[in-house]
């Protein structure tokens, strides 16, 4: 799955070596921090966030584990 993000955030950004994904995995959830430069944030966001919610619904469909939820947060 980080790999996923990754590959979905690289190329909108401008800066993608300063692209970071962590991943913090809890009993009942796993969340991943997508962390991108300053100048980024709006793009990875997009306009009324309909990219970052774009790139929710991949993950989530793209989610083997169902008894887990998954989380993005973009920083």
């Amino acid at each position: 799955m980080k790999t996923l993000l990754e590959t979905i955030v690289s190329p909108l950004i401008d800066y993608p070596e300063e692209l970071v994904v962590d991943v913090k995995e809890e009993p009942d959830k796993t969340v991943y921090h997508v962390t991108v430069h300053q100048e980024d944030v709006g793009k990875v966001i997009g306009k009324n966030g309909r990219i970052a919610n774009s790139i929710r619904t991949v993950v989530y469909a793209a989610n083997k584990d169902n008894s887990k939820k998954v989380y993005v947060d973009i920083m």
